[in-house]
């Protein structure tokens, strides 16, 4: 069951679908993945738990894109929590982990710490960006800031863009096991009803918050009431089975739907990573003329640059950066 502290089924996404119910999904589990973007920066309580939840669910939507590609999700607010930003980077192998990453930018001072994390985003906007390469022009979609929480605005897209019923269900916390230290551990479950050919419904005809579409809208009949049956059965889980660490995927599974014919694929390990480098900071300077690069130049005579996802430094000497020769 375990290696060293680690357990088998922590960080990863396992794939699932439900045969008596044209139903598939997805199991994620986060363990160490979690503690790396959490301990990254010394985030309020509030900032946290949107992290938490916007790279629980970027686990669990990303594990469905091809190898290289990169899915981000983008949750942009006129709040105090202004920005939360997630990549999933698909595994560059077969076999191999996929990467995750996260970070937030807000106001301090304008935090409300008795207030639910969901309302310091206020009015903006959930997107969903997916960039499959060199070459290949990326994919984008939005959807409001509605719902209660990220996981709602989530469902909501899904619905949107794709006109695909989807659920989650998701917990995280501070764990504090036997043996180890308190780190952060979350989990949760995703369901998407399978596209039905053919099915279309006008996006601007939903039932839901502002006119935008919802499952009943999408679904009916014997499909609505399996989609709905299924949900019904989600809605017993317990946040312990979802966060594990004792419950298996495959054992929640089981429990949950075993009368809907849950079969099971290869997990996807998740790994924390990320993509910055000396050379992209270079990249990203070349379009600054000597002028601004001057403005950059430090007392010591160095330009720094902190990468915001994973904290790494970077010193670089300004004679080496930006368009050399050019004025401004």
């Amino acid at each position: 069951m375990t290696i060293g502290s680690q357990i088998a089924w922590d960080d990863t996404v396992l794939p699932f679908q439900l045969d008596q119910s044209d139903i598939r999904g997805r199991v994620v589990r986060l363990d160490g993945v979690l503690e790396q973007v959490l301990s990254q920066h010394s985030y309020p309580p509030l900032i946290e738990a949107l992290v938490a939840e916007a790279a629980l669910l970027t686990a669990l939507i990303g594990q469905s894109v091809k190898l290289r590609w990169k899915l981000s999700l983008q949750i942009r607010g006129n709040g105090p929590a202004r920005l939360i930003a997630t990549d999933y980077y698909g595994p560059s192998e077969d076999g191999e982990p996929a990467r995750i990453r996260a970070y937030a930018s807000y106001d301090a001072d304008r935090l409300d710490p008795n207030a639910d994390p969901f309302s310091q985003i206020g009015t903006g906007y959930f997107a969903v960006m997916l960039d499959q390469g060199e070459g290949m022009v990326p994919y984008q979609g939005f959807t409001p800031i509605a719902g209660g929480s990220l996981s709602s605005c989530a469902e909501t897209y899904f619905a949107q863009s794709e006109q695909l019923p989807t659920r989650f269900s998701l917990t995280f916390g501070q764990s504090a096991e036997p043996g180890r230290a308190t780190h952060w551990r979350g989990g949760g479950v995703m369901l998407q009803h399978m596209p039905k050919a053919g099915m279309s419904v006008a996006a601007d005809q939903g039932s839901g918050e502002g006119g935008l579409l919802q499952h009943s809208d999408i679904l009916g009949g014997e499909e609505g009431e399996s989609w709905t049956r299924v949900n019904i059965l989600l809605d017993t889980v317990e946040d312990i089975e979802l966060i594990g660490p004792h419950v298996t995927p495959s054992e929640l599974l089981v429990r949950l739907f075993h009368e809907e014919g849950p079969r099971v694929f290869d997990a996807q390990p998740v790994r924390f990573g990320c993509s910055c480098s000396e050379e992209k900071v270079r990249n990203t300077m070349s379009i600054y003329s000597q002028r601004d690069i001057e403005k950059m130049t430090t007392l010591e005579g160095i330009v720094t640059a902190d990468c915001q996802f994973c904290g790494a430094h970077y010193e670089m000497d300004p004679t080496t950066l930006g368009f050399e020769g050019k004025n401004g």
